[in-house]
């Protein structure tokens, strides 16, 4: 039976919402359509992909930038008829477009911060397209409100910022209805872009936690759609985000994206761990790039840290000192030396913690005392709750301790500011700031620390004291929890936590001496002078063209319902292999070879029993039957298992441990294939899988006539690998000078005698087919993991070097979609055991044998 919340969830993913309110169907906005079909198609809510091989007449790109709000200001007119628009100059999302390339075009898509009457949404629209090119998304109230105040920010943004509601009372706990909310709002968004999208020639980039199943809605409509996406808040490690009941809806959703970006590494190893832990996903480095392997597509994971707007920066600077109030801020803390704190009003900007280590500071060096003073800047609550009301009272109550400890006429050292300012106040006491101080116990980024430093530096011209021509220098105490931290390497980084150790970090910071100063100043603007906001939109535009420029040599089409969605792409090479097809070649054909692996291909890699199940034999048999197949199992395992298991089947040729042992049926003797037969080097070996094993839980050694191997499937996905890469490397070393080769695998590390492949049974059994006048003319090979590849290698130069037919037909086929030297591939072993049983039903009847019916397992 199905849960009733996963029938709600098929219904939202279809776009069937449950009743919020009522909602007007609006008129939908005009649009150019470069995609070869009708315009029904798109405009149907049915999730019909878009998929064309053929790229539009006008070539032209654009990127349209889709995030929660549109980097615009909306206020009422003075006669409160209609309303007035201008561009927000500081949001990010209009900064980024200096990096981005001159001649694309770029359209915004997203809310607005005011509620606008369901009558004048369409005027709205056509001004904002005209005049600014946003589409606003209108979500109804009763929508928005759990989309936004609640999912997003009770359930996303604690759990991000590493907050789980242990009570009622603490963080906000998972709803389905908020969840619901969630979803139904990131569709609306999606019919926004679906009505201005033209998928063969635009960019999709998507912003942050708002929208982050936005790109399963998307990709259901355009298979080949070129879309990255950019989380700004940090990404908790799996043991946090494990706790969602969300958390494969998410993932999946977030791997219909093409570049997923992060600001830190810290933020891109939690994600991936987490597609590995859940999803059974691993990550490849190729030359400095991170990969993502997701049904063919390689998606890509861009670590990139966001900058500031220089140019903003001095222009406010400029400003500030026309206005004087540099000048003004000096002579008000004139002999004083200033500490800075600019945060939001967050219970995770730790401002607190940052009041008691001043006061710490205060108590433990009292030199400070009528001197130091501590400017606290803090910028108007943007959520909700009691959590967010108790931080505010607790802030208060500090401030007016710490003032009436220390404070005394003329002095307070602490100086609180809880209104708007704008960015020339603020950049004025950037200007005067000894040090800035930023304790945030977790945050995404934080950009604080950079404006800083670009305000220390200062603009010459506009700077009309003496010092304008002086050493700049400038001082950062910095939390190691914000995004920023890694790229500020001459900051002093504190614990929040330990205000006591954030009060002597405070000490050393406005007491060090100015050369020193000045050197770390120097370093840190150099960096944030050249990694800039267009620095970091530009590298990740170029990497997003990288990542999407097989996107129409590649053919794609979408499987799965709901969140679990996705696009299978695949090089036109590389095709599912079709039954019908195969059967008809194999009636014709006169001679075959039939090579198969066991574990993955005929049995599946999950089974905890091994054994052959009831239908294989029977098939197996059926194929020996007839006396034009020559069928081999070509395996890793053991002779003695391989011979029990198929021990019916008398004609069946068996290749044990990778070919080390082999035999053409069960009345031959077993032949050593291998080049030597010494196994002193299992001496060496042994020990060091045994220390491995006993260090990593859930790890095994399988030991072989030929071979050792470890095993790590059972072991913690991220050690069991970890381990697996130092053995490796171990192996390697001590076994140097023996004659194995030590090869990494699915979950292994196999250590097996130099010359020994699946792919030299492979040339073998065709070169002894060819050799007794019966060269082959039909070759089907299937395996599943690394030690297949070999075969598939063989095979694509077995007919050229004259050991197969000219005209043989050749069918390699892996299991799974995945990166392969075969150019077939069927989906998991009951399609392979489907296959085997159609080829069973074509063989020729008549010279079958008795064998089926003796069958016993």
């Amino acid at each position: 039976m199905m849960s009733r919340s996963y029938t709600n969830l098929l219904d939202l993913a279809s776009g069937n919402f449950p009743v919020m309110g009522p909602v007007r169907e609006r008129k939908r906005l005009t649009r150019v359509m470069t995609v070869p079909g009708v315009v029904s198609e798109l405009d149907d809510d049915q999730a019909n992909s878009v998929n064309s091989d053929v790229h539009s007449s006008v070539n032209q790109d654009r990127i349209i930038i889709v995030a929660n709000q549109l980097p615009v200001k909306v206020k009422r007119r003075p006669d409160n008829k209609g309303w007035s628009f201008n561009w927000d100059d500081y949001s990010l999302l209009l900064q980024l477009k200096d990096g981005l390339p001159e001649e694309m075009e770029v359209l915004y898509v997203g809310s607005l911060k005011i509620d606008v009457d369901i009558n004048e949404q369409d005027e709205v629209s056509s001004v904002l397209l005209e005049k600014f090119k946003c589409v606003p998304a209108f979500l109804p109230p009763e929508i928005f409100n759990k989309f936004y105040h609640g999912f997003c920010k009770q359930h996303l943004w604690s759990l991000f910022h590493y907050m789980l509601p242990y009570s009622a009372n603490h963080g906000g706990r998972f709803h389905r209805s908020l969840w619901e909310a969630y979803v139904a709002a990131n569709k609306i968004f999606s019919q926004r872009v679906i009505e201005v999208i033209n998928p063969e020639d635009d960019y999709i980039w998507i912003h942050d936690y708002h929208l982050m199943v936005l790109p399963t809605f998307l990709r259901r409509r355009f298979n080949r759609l070129r879309m990255g996406f950019f989380l700004h808040s940090p990404f908790p490690s799996s043991e946090i985000y494990r706790t969602s009941p969300v958390r494969e809806e998410i993932l999946k959703a977030l791997l219909n994206s093409d570049l997923i970006g992060f600001h830190t590494f810290d933020y891109a190893r939690h994600f991936l761990s987490c597609c590995s832990r859940m999803l059974g996903l691993e990550y490849q480095s190729k030359r400095g790039y991170i990969g993502l392997e997701y049904y063919g597509r390689t998606i890509g994971i861009k670590i990139m840290p966001v900058g500031v707007h220089m140019e903003q920066i001095e222009s406010a600077l400029r400003v500030a000192d026309k206005e004087s109030r540099i000048h003004e801020f000096k002579q008000k803390f004139d002999g004083k030396t200033v500490l800075l704190g600019v945060d939001d009003m967050d219970v995770f900007k730790g401002v607190n913690l940052k009041l008691l280590a001043m006061e710490q500071m205060l108590k433990q060096h009292p030199k400070w005392r009528g001197r130091a003073v501590l400017v606290q800047i803090t910028n108007p609550a943007r959520g909700r709750g009691k959590d967010l009301e108790d931080t505010q009272a607790e802030i208060q109550a500090s401030c007016k301790r710490i003032n009436e400890m220390f404070g005394k006429t003329g002095y307070e050292p602490i100086v609180f500011i809880d209104r708007p300012i704008s960015l020339a106040e603020r950049v004025a006491y950037y200007t005067i700031a000894e040090c800035v101080v930023v304790t945030a116990v977790r945050d995404g980024m934080n950009l604080t620390p950079y404006e800083y430093i670009a305000c220390r530096q200062g603009v010459s011209e506009s700077m009309s004291s003496s010092e304008s021509n002086g050493p700049r220098k400038s001082m950062l105490v910095v939390s190691e929890f914000i995004g920023c931290s890694p790229s500020l390497s001459g900051a002093i980084r504190v614990n929040p936590w330990n205000f006591e150790a954030t009060a002597e970090a405070m000490n050393e910071a406005i007491s060090m001496a100015d050369a020193e100063k000045q050197l770390r100043h120097e370093k840190h603007y150099r960096y944030i002078s050249s990694h800039d906001v267009a620095f970091w939109s530009r590298s990740f535009f170029q990497d997003m063209e990288r990542t999407c420029k097989d996107h129409f040599r590649r053919r794609c089409w979408g499987i799965g319902l709901s969140f679990g969605f996705r696009v299978v792409a695949l090089d036109p090479n590389f095709r599912k292999l079709s039954i019908d097809h195969i059967e008809s070649v194999y009636v014709r054909s006169k001679n075959r070879a039939i090579l198969l692996d066991y574990d993955g291909t005929v049995m599946p890699q999950t089974s905890h029993n091994k054994t052959p199940n009831a239908e294989v034999i029977p098939i197996v048999n059926r194929l020996l039957g007839d006396t034009k197949n020559t069928v081999f199992v070509v395996s890793g395992r053991g002779k003695e298992s391989l011979d029990k298991w198929f021990s019916p089947c008398k004609k069946l040729g068996i290749a044990a441990e990778h070919g080390y042992f082999m035999r053409w049926s069960s009345d031959d003797k077993w032949e050593v294939c291998g080049p030597n037969s010494e196994f002193g080097w299992k001496q060496i070996a042994e020990p060091v899988m045994r220390l491995y094993t006993e260090a990593t839980d859930g790890s095994s050694i399988e030991t072989k006539e030929s071979a050792l191997v470890w095993h790590h499937r059972d072991a913690d996905p991220s050690f069991g690998s970890s381990q697996a890469k130092e053995m490796l490397d171990h192996l390697e070393s001590v076994l140097a000078n023996e004659p194995v080769t030590v090869k990494s695998g699915q979950f292994i590390i196999d250590v097996k005698p130099q010359g020994v492949s699946k792919g030299v049974v492979a040339e073998k059994v065709f070169t002894t087919m060819a050799e007794s006048g019966k060269q082959a003319d039909f070759v089907l090979c299937i395996g599943d993991d690394r030690s297949d590849e070999k075969m598939f290698e063989i095979i694509s130069s077995a007919i050229s070097s004259g050991i197969l037919s000219s005209n043989a037909s050749v069918f390699a086929c892996t299991v799974g979609q995945k990166p392969s030297k075969a150019k077939y591939y069927l989906d998991d072993p009951a399609e392979v055991i489907n296959m085997l049983e159609a080829l069973a039903d074509a063989s020729d009847p008549g010279s079958f044998t008795d064998t089926e019916s003796d069958i016993s397992l």
